[in-house]
């Protein structure tokens, strides 16, 4: 995981420049150790100059925006007039992360206050601006406390800010897709525009022009196949008919800058130059990072897209089959799962396929790993709004697992397994989600607040 790169706003009010002009160094000295706090937590910061006026909060945007930022933290380092900053902050698609903290720890009775008011009454600053961007509908996340002695910095800001990754990974993201959504599936389809205006995010339509691999690729691929799966049953020639379909979409994917993708497999077919359905690479391009969804699920893709930002250990998913007795769901779909969360050695077999009119694929099976995960599901809902439900469990996979020939997994949620289903349909959860590993349920939380979805615990 890459380190994120984040704007910190030191704000500041003119006034005390012209009456107190001493306190400026104070001040600086105070924005700087934030800063150094926020590079040992693992920030690339971006440290804009104290701002006191709209023309420089303006310059500190235009450096973010240059800077490209994932979050902007606001520091106030006394009180700061909220109408010097609110509108650029209001405006900004830039995830938006409120620091409420102050010089000193101790401010009790025996607190020397005429000499520590100064440095110390930047929340009263914060108040304000936090009511000009509710009144403004700017979504935004809040930490308070001291920045040495409370979890502030450690826990609730660095939470902040992997949310706000998320977040940015999400808005304006591009995905792929061959072929359209499947017909009458209708839980997860938002018309594309909707998801533009909603999201800036783009739907790119896969076009054929010249992917094809060279045999060089395709045989380098096959190679390092045969180190990473169990080859010993799949048929030669639909492994190499899979590879060149994968390498192809692979290619495209590149060339079109695209952060995920789906395919209906009903619409991959020979006519349009397919001659197998590229399931394997599906799975393989989870394992690098690249977000996917089945059956032309832009959005579900999307999702899993912008959770491997923080989380790789992430993968698409579908609930098939409840296993009452055990109060688990059987999890699998056709052949696409990350192959990084597989065991054993996943097993490249050739699968039948009559689907469409394309040639049989090989299909990389394996069983999900056990461990702490939390399914999450992103869901249209009424008035045009989205709900995200985030389901806490554990991922269980059997003592002595054993190759497999379909994708198995066993998810066991907090509730019991009538109770979970009931609210899951009833906070009207689609069948398409993600698997996410060792996720933090208020990182999640936080994202949707960024998102200005509804939230939901399971």
């Amino acid at each position: 995981m890459t380190k994120p790169t984040i704007g910190l706003l030191p704000l500041y009010i003119e006034l005390y420049d012209k009456v107190v002009p001493q306190r400026k160094p104070q001040m600086q000295e105070n924005a700087d150790r934030i800063a150094r706090e926020m590079d040992r937590i693992g920030c690339n910061v971006v440290q804009a100059p104290i701002c006191r006026l709209k023309a420089e909060v303006q310059q500190a945007m235009d450096l973010f925006q240059s800077s490209k930022v994932e979050a902007i933290v606001t520091l106030h380092l006394a009180y700061s007039p909220s109408l010097e900053s609110a509108e650029f902050l209001a405006s900004s698609n830039i995830p938006l992360i409120l620091l409420d903290t102050t010089p000193d720890y101790d401010f009790n009775f025996g607190a020397d206050t005429s000499k520590k008011i100064m440095g110390n009454h930047g929340i009263h600053g914060v108040q304000d601006l936090a009511n000009l961007m509710v009144r403004n509908e700017k979504p935004f996340i809040i930490v308070a406390g001291h920045w040495q002695h409370s979890n502030v910095i450690d826990e609730k800001l660095k939470q902040a800010i992997e949310a706000a990754r998320v977040a940015s990974k999400f808005r304006n993201a591009r995905v792929g897709l061959v072929g359209k959504s499947f017909p009458s599936m209708g839980d997860f389809q938002v018309p594309f525009q909707k998801l533009s205006d909603d999201f800036g995010m783009e739907v790119v339509s896969f076009v054929d022009e010249g992917l094809e691999p060279s045999k060089a690729d395709v045989d380098a691929e096959i190679a390092a196949d045969k180190v990473r799966f169990i080859t010993d049953e799949v048929d030669p020639e639909i492994h190499k008919t899979s590879v060149i379909a994968g390498l192809k979409l692979r290619k495209w994917i590149s060339d079109k800058n695209l952060d995920a993708f789906s395919f209906c497999f009903l619409d991959v077919n020979r006519k349009d130059g397919w001659d197998t359905v590229p399931f394997l690479e599906a799975s393989k391009a989870m394992a690098r990072g690249t977000g996917y969804a089945g059956e032309g699920d832009v959005l579900t893709a999307n999702l899993v897209a912008a959770l491997m930002e923080i989380y790789p250990s992430t993968t698409f998913t579908e609930m098939f089959c409840p296993d009452w007795q055990n109060d688990q769901v059987f999890l699998s779909h056709m052949g696409e799962s990350n192959i990084d969360l597989m065991i054993p050695k996943p097993n490249l077999l050739s699968k039948p396929y009559i689907y469409s009119d394309t040639g049989a694929p090989a299909v990389a099976y394996g069983i999900m790993r056990s461990g702490n995960a939390i399914l999450v599901n992103l869901a249209p809902i009424q008035r045009g709004n989205y709900r995200l439900i985030a389901c806490p469990g554990q991922v269980n996979a059997p003592p002595k697992p054993e190759p497999v020939s379909c994708m198995k997994g066993w998810f066991k949620p907090k509730k019991s397994l009538p109770a979970f289903l009931e609210a899951y349909s009833e906070l009207a959860g689609t069948h398409h989600s993600a698997m996410v590993y060792n996720a933090n349920i208020n990182v999640l939380k936080n994202f949707a607040k960024l998102m200005k979805w509804d939230f939901a615990e399971l």
